[in-house]
């Protein structure tokens, strides 16, 4: 099976799927914002298109598959908001499509459990822009039988984003709150997931796109750390971190998510399935001479 796919924000998650697929045959068209960028993407054999710029339209003639991926802003999803009748007039062409969204559409559980059918109530700002998008193409599919998948994403890593290099130059820190658990998805498990996906299409679907052990930053930080054969980073009390808006927003809101629909429906085995495996191949590559973490 082949076809064109069309990613709207050809970014580190899509880059992953795009190493999958490209080899066996299919043709990949990558929105990217500068040309520059668009450049890097031709070298690695993805069509690039510069958008906002080029036209959209002849490139969503031409897709089987659709990917979207790219962050809502104010004027909500972007590709809709200037696009949204040509995507419509496209719908019935797609036999796929995906949009990637986040695990903080389920805002804050206290540490507790969530699956697919949690209700959705975000209690933070990129949370309830995130669950407006979803519900934007969601309503698109509705009314044009789009052939529509939801992926959440948990915090995403991988090589280029790790937490090595901070533990390595001194900046890393251990922000200690109680009961925080934060869920993260290795990048090839991604895509891995994107492509099950791709070829048993289910309309409708959505997935909790992470790994199978929820756990707090911390403990991630500490184990980087004994792989490094370092000593623990500095603990600091979460009331007395000093931190950006983005990152004191990923301290929120915590909970566990459950991931059991994308290994009984799509049949995926994670190559990840905790952070343990996922930091040991990246500290691996950083030994043979790769740079593994940004």
């Amino acid at each position: 099976m082949t076809g064109t796919l069309l990613i709207l924000g050809h970014g580190y998650s899509a880059a992953a799927l795009s190493r999958r697929l490209l080899p066996q045959g299919w043709t990949v068209i990558g929105t990217t914002r500068s040309a520059e960028k668009g450049e890097a993407l031709r070298a690695s054999g993805v069509e690039p298109l510069v958008w906002p710029g080029e036209p959209l339209q002849p490139a969503l003639s031409r897709a089987t598959h659709l990917l979207a991926g790219i962050g809502p802003g104010p004027e909500g999803d972007p590709v809709l908001a200037a696009h949204r009748a040509e995507v419509e007039a496209a719908a019935p062409r797609l036999v796929w499509a995906g949009y990637l969204s986040t695990t903080g559409v389920y805002g804050d559980h206290a540490g507790g459990w969530v699956d697919e059918d949690t209700p959705l109530a975000p209690s933070t700002a990129r949370g309830r822009a995130r669950l407006e998008a979803e519900e934007a193409w969601q309503k698109l599919a509705a009314r044009t039988g789009l052939a529509l998948h939801i992926f959440r994403l948990a915090g995403i890593y991988g090589p280029g984003r790790g937490p090595f290099r901070k533990v390595l130059d001194g900046t890393a820190r251990l922000i200690i709150r109680e009961n925080q658990f934060m869920s993260r998805i290795h990048v090839e498990d991604i895509a891995a997931v994107l492509e099950a996906s791709i070829r048993a299409p289910a309309s409708g679907s959505v997935y909790n796109v992470c790994d199978d052990e929820p756990t707090s930053p911390e403990e991630v930080l500490i184990h980087a750390a004994r792989l490094l054969g370092l000593p623990p980073p500095p603990r600091i009390p979460y009331e007395e971190a000093a931190m950006s808006p983005m990152a004191r927003s990923f301290y929120a809101e915590s909970k566990k998510v459950r991931n059991d629909r994308i290994r009984t429906e799509l049949g995926v085995q994670l190559a990840y399935p905790t952070y343990r495996e996922g930091l040991a191949a990246m500290r691996a590559a950083m030994a043979d001479g790769g740079d593994d973490d940004e």
